[in-house]
């Protein structure tokens, strides 16, 4: 397989390293602005070519990866695409999925972003791990190619990563509330105590664990996360006021001075933050669905969808056309007993028959 690379940074050459581990016959073709930062990532095996043109990196491709900066995803996946053979997988890797998936009606085009990545940058952090065991969002949409959607997912599993279907609106939602709120939380904490401790002329005391967990990501690369601010700002703005009014809440109690209802505040949080852990526990037996679908643009999206939706996660997946190619088959594998059953439960109300072999 030959998977072309778009911007060889941390995630790029993650992708490079991984594939190259566990794709049997791999060959990554690196593509970027810079001559030295290619060979800097063909040295550390990141890639096995340094394409000199989009067309070259392009040729015979069977999967590309869109690595550019958000800002730049549009521009750079538009060009993927129009030199990418017509049964080539292109994805991105960006963390905001709605403006891709309303600008992009291409079957060839599925969004993606992988739960995964460092405070560091540049291909020199880039590691062959950094999947495992990751969520990587997929983002179909009725024109999405099943075959190719079906690709996609097999060549992330198999470098580690949790393939998972999800609606482009409601991913971007979704991230603003666990990963661009906390930034924001963070930049307002770390400016909160910088201004206390000059007002109080103070120095600046040891802090301790938790302070420091909860500013760890404050002013994160600019040049990433402004671009993040911008192209997500309703949703984030949105979460900012959910979070201010829990917050104003959370002041009249301590006020109030009541222990009782300050307790069970407490409490909520702790039982609230158990149900999230659990949920990202994955385990348990693999059961095998079967389903049979029409033949019809936008099915294996329309399948993916509502169990992604549902939170049932797929383990892999396959397709079979029947002969007259007005129907076919896709067999999923699901782990665990609880997913399965919630599986076949979704399939069903989506008036498709569902069999477990």
């Amino acid at each position: 397989m030959r998977i072309a690379i778009l911007g060889v940074g941390l995630i790029g050459g993650s992708v490079g390293l991984a594939a190259k581990r566990d794709i049997e016959g791999a060959e990554i073709v690196g593509f970027g602005r810079s001559t030295e930062r290619l060979e800097r990532a063909r040295e550390l095996g990141a890639i096995d070519v340094a394409a000199g043109s989009l067309a070259e990196a392009l040729d015979g491709a069977a999967a590309c990866f869109c690595c550019a900066p958000v800002r730049s995803l549009p521009e750079q996946i538009a060009a993927a695409l129009a030199a990418a053979p017509e049964d080539c997988v292109v994805t991105d890797v960006g963390s905001i999925k709605g403006e891709l998936a309303a600008a992009c009606d291409d079957e060839r085009f599925v969004g993606g972003h992988p739960i995964a990545g460092a405070e560091t940058a540049g291909v020199e952090h880039a590691r062959a791990d950094l999947f495992e065991g990751a969520t990587w969002y997929l983002t179909p949409v009725a024109t999405t190619s099943g075959v190719l959607y079906e690709r996609l997912h097999r060549l992330l599993a198999a470098v580690g990563a949790r393939p998972v279907a999800i609606d482009a609106d409601s991913h971007d939602r979704l991230l603003a509330t666990v990963s661009h709120l906390p930034h924001v939380l963070a930049n307002a904490l770390v400016t909160q105590a910088a201004g206390a401790l000059g007002e109080e002329d103070a120095a600046l005391p040891r802090v301790g664990p938790s302070f420091r967990d909860a500013t760890r990501v404050a002013g994160a690369n600019s040049a990433i996360w402004t671009d993040i601010y911008v192209a997500n700002r309703e949703a984030i703005a949105a979460e900012i006021d959910a979070v201010v009014e829990r917050l104003t809440e959370a002041s009249e109690l301590l006020r109030a001075g009541e222990p009782a209802p300050i307790e069970a505040w407490n409490e909520r949080a702790a039982e609230a933050r158990r149900r999230l852990l659990e949920a990202d526990l994955a385990g348990g037996v693999v059961h095998e669905l079967r389903t049979t679908v029409p033949n019809r643009p936008g099915i294996v999206a329309e399948v993916a969808l509502a169990l992604g939706k549902a939170g049932v996660n797929i383990v892999d997946m396959a397709l079979a056309p029947a002969p007259d190619m007005r129907s076919g088959a896709i067999t999923l594998w699901i782990a665990g007993d609880a997913p399965a059953l919630r599986a076949r439960e979704l399939i069903a109300a989506l008036g498709f028959p569902v069999v477990e072999p």
